[in-house]
């Protein structure tokens, strides 16, 4: 699908006024998967082959869009789309085969991922490679302060969500069916390490970019996760209440919230 820049203003404040309707239904109604798996979110299936299955949609757009366009080989659109994909290739193909247990995720739950995923993809991608002026992601670019802080904080980000993710797969060891609070790297001050990982990561893509689409990626990793990180702090409130109040943990963000 072909947008002018007018259009895909229009798509991105769409998309904009979804994520705060998201943001809100979701501190009223859990999202039922992992911690919070749910009935009531109908028919599941084995959760590595649905998180494979909603999440290697968007790797797979952004590299056709790059693969089609003209800017393929242009050094900076070339850059953005490998650190893009980075985090997409491991979500897709390596984060799932890690995973332990027999957990599963809810039909619905993988399919809104995987609308969500396309779509973004196509933003993100649709910006980077088509309608960004010509002038912009030049060689250039690189050498700016919001390509290099950017990408740092990126980097921040992938490594304490990856390491977060490792936090989460060692706390029991096999046979072991108990729950345990996360207390090692990040998790000493939040509850969702890794979804505040995952936003800087998504923060510093913003800044890199600087665009509106990068934002919008930005606001929807927020309107999605910051309500779910609510609701594993309450959750872990009561179940580690005896070892919760003395850490004075926060929900995502360390020592804001």
């Amino acid at each position: 699908m072909q947008l002018s820049l007018e259009n895909f203003n229009f798509l991105l404040f769409i998309v904009s006024i979804i994520g705060f309707v998201v943001f809100v239904c979701l501190y009223f109604v859990e999202a039922g998967y992992g911690k919070m798996i749910s009935d009531k979110w109908g028919p599941a299936i084995n959760n590595k082959a649905a998180w494979v299955v909603m999440e290697c949609p968007v790797f797979f757009v952004m590299l056709y869009l790059w693969a089609n366009s003209d800017r393929t080989f242009e050094i900076t659109p070339l850059v953005m789309f490998l650190i893009f994909e980075l985090h997409y290739f491991q979500r897709s193909f390596v984060f799932p085969l890690l995973l332990k247990g027999k957990s599963k995720m809810p039909i619905a739950i993988m399919l809104m991922g995987v609308m969500f995923n396309i779509m973004n993809g196509y933003i993100q991608g649709y910006w980077i490679f088509y309608l960004a002026p010509e002038d912009l992601y030049t060689i250039d670019w690189i050498t700016t302060p919001q390509f290099i802080i950017g990408t740092c904080i990126f980097i921040v980000g992938i490594c304490i969500n990856w390491d977060s993710d490792r936090v989460i797969r060692n706390l029991r060891k096999p046979g072991d069916t108990k729950h345990y609070l996360p207390k090692d790297g990040m998790y000493k001050y939040v509850c969702s390490a890794n979804y505040f990982g995952e936003i800087l990561e998504w923060l510093g893509w913003a800044v890199l970019t600087w665009s509106w689409a990068g934002l919008i990626f930005l606001w929807w990793t927020c309107a999605n996760l910051v309500p779910r990180a609510n609701a594993i702090y309450e959750k872990y409130k009561v179940e580690f209440a005896d070892e919760f109040d003395e850490k004075k943990l926060k929900r995502v963000f360390p020592f804001i919230y």
